[in-house]
């Protein structure tokens, strides 16, 4: 909650100045224009791994990189999460989910911008960990185009903060499991690159990411459009950071089966959600069924 707690307090700020009373791998190089949409409050999704953690639960969209859709906000959220797990900078996060799910405080009606003093601060510090993959700090992310920090903003962290470093016992955002597994899945699998009904064959850990081989007998329930099926026919997925959580969802063995949806990012298949079917055979099977039905 640090992030909404530094932005409302801000906020409070501003109004009584005003007079008023209260009651905030590989990388993408360009980004959208500014919407002229009138954006609206959307929940932050479970898929959005950029964001998980972030300390707000709804975001706006359009979002401030021009986003219009979840699809293209998820899509392109999905690109950035190779630099989070460089640890270049503790301000990465809050940086990058101010831009691509900016937080959505119902007693303002403008958004909400990064300070510019923190973009300077993660600039600083990624821009050798980007160039490093032959990418620029893009042009989007240029940081005279933020406030300089005497108008309201989100701000880096203080020098009190702490930063919080993942417990051994901690559960990987994208198995955390809220009870309404098939619900998500159905809401979320039309903002994703692809999804797979499988059953694991072997789980190893590379440098700090879990790679996740499923059974020949893994079927493609969806995939975006402009795929083959050979793409998706031995797959090779990966579970960023899998290293410093758990996951129970990824039980190996052919009994056990497993939903999986992610994006394809810097040609790896990065899961972003993950269940364990825990039903019949019968309802997978109708449950496969309903998701091969949908109009995405």
């Amino acid at each position: 909650m640090e992030l909404l707690m530094d932005i409302r307090g801000a906020l409070a700020l501003l109004l009584a100045a005003w007079g008023c009373s209260s009651s905030s791998s590989a990388f993408p190089y360009r980004l959208a224009l500014p919407s002229s949409r009138r954006s609206s409050c959307k929940p932050v999704p479970s898929s959005m791994s950029l964001c998980h953690g972030v300390g707000y639960s709804e975001m706006r969209l359009p979002n401030l990189l021009g986003h219009d859709t979840m699809k293209e906000a998820l899509q392109q959220a999905a690109s950035w999460v190779p630099l989070l797990t460089k640890q270049c900078h503790r301000d990465t996060k809050k940086f990058l989910c101010s831009l691509f799910a900016p937080v959505c405080i119902s007693e303002l009606d403008e958004p909400i911008f990064p300070c510019r003093s923190l973009c300077e601060a993660v600039r600083d510090s990624c821009t050798p960990v980007m160039a490093a993959f032959g990418f620029p700090w893009p042009e989007m992310l240029n940081c005279s185009r933020f406030p300089r920090g005497n108008e309201l903003c989100v701000p880096p962290a203080g020098p009190d903060d702490r930063v919080q470093l993942p417990k051994e016992d901690a559960v990987c955002t994208a198995c955390l499991d809220t009870g309404h597994g098939e619900k998500e899945f159905l809401e979320n699998v039309c903002t994703q690159d692809f999804a797979l009904k499988m059953s694991i064959k072997s789980l190893s850990g590379i440098e700090g990411d879990f790679r996740v081989v499923p059974e020949l007998r893994g079927r493609t329930l969806y995939k975006q459009d402009g795929w083959s099926e050979e793409e998706l026919k031995k797959p090779v997925l990966w579970l960023t950071d899998g290293a410093a959580c758990s996951c129970e969802e990824l039980v190996t063995g052919p009994s056990s089966v497993a939903l999986a949806m992610g994006h394809r990012v810097a040609g790896r298949l990065v899961i972003s959600w993950v269940r364990r079917w825990r039903r019949g055979e019968k309802e997978l099977k109708k449950f496969t069924r309903a998701v091969r039905k949908l109009q995405c």
